[in-house]
């Protein structure tokens, strides 16, 4: 079975990875129907049986494979420029999908960088630096990067969608409060405080007020609204980026 790799700060950002990655496949593949996704391809993390790899655990796992024979080169610069911010960590996990395939016969064609960017673009810049470098060197594994501008609780905002009356109520107020709609323009919310007078402007904050908390309320935001609306309303957000990314390097399909 093919497996996809997802590289993630925690378990929902995995989940809203995979999902919007599994409906852009069904969209653009015309054969493809959502039913034959479990028997073609698994989404898990770079230790075999797990749904993904935290980003903060990549070290713990080098050590892991070490006694089966890994062996991982620390670089500091690629092709003469220093690795900006995630780049030797994004390095490091392509080192390890590497020893996955030829060495443990994993079927790895793709892994996913999913990162919140939190006010650091650099971030970005690392991992397209450790793509560009790989680029030759492992011809078969397709590198896709998606990071939410400033967190992933942006790409939720992008798609939500009011489903009563009291939620529309909820946005209009909320919309008014801030003098835009925070699920067209979820980039201007900036703010890090969960205090007064600028938690409106967290996205945590906005999204938690918007759904009661509720996270299947969340999940319906990336899993039912349409994927027009989401490129449409993302495009600030990197929610955008990401799904062209999918579209461009998972398309056509590995065949096997």
């Amino acid at each position: 079975m093919i497996e996809f790799c997802v590289i993630v700060e925690d378990g929902a950002d995995a989940q809203i990875a995979a999902c919007l990655a599994e409906r852009v496949l069904v969209e653009k593949i015309e054969w493809l129907d959502r039913s034959h996704l479990p028997y073609m391809f698994k989404w898990g993390g770079l230790v075999e049986n797990t749904q993904y790899s935290r980003w903060r655990d990549i070290d713990k796992i080098i050590e892991s494979f070490k006694p089966l024979g890994l062996r991982t080169k620390i670089l500091g610069h690629v092709k003469g420029r220093p690795l900006k911010a995630d780049g030797a960590r994004s390095m490091k996990v392509l080192q390890v999908i590497g020893f996955l395939q030829h060495k443990m016969d994993r079927q790895i064609k793709a892994v996913l960088f999913i990162r919140d960017l939190d006010k650091q673009p650099e971030r970005r810049a690392g991992m397209e630096q450790a793509r560009e470098e790989k680029a030759d060197l492992q011809p078969s594994l397709q590198i896709i990067i998606g990071t939410a501008d400033r967190v992933r609780e942006a790409w939720v905002l992008n798609g939500y969608m009011p489903l009563t009356p009291e939620e529309n109520r909820l946005l209009n107020e909320i919309t008014e409060r801030l003098s835009f709609d925070p699920c067209a323009e979820a980039h201007r919310l900036r703010s890090d405080s969960f205090l007064e007078p600028d938690r409106l402007r967290n996205p945590k904050i906005v999204v938690e007020m918007l759904t009661g908390g509720d996270y299947s309320r969340e999940q319906q935001c990336w899993e039912e609204t349409s994927l027009e609306i989401l490129r449409s309303k993302g495009e600030h957000t990197g929610l955008t980026d990401y799904l062209s990314e999918v579209e461009q390097r998972l398309i056509p399909l590995p065949s096997e």
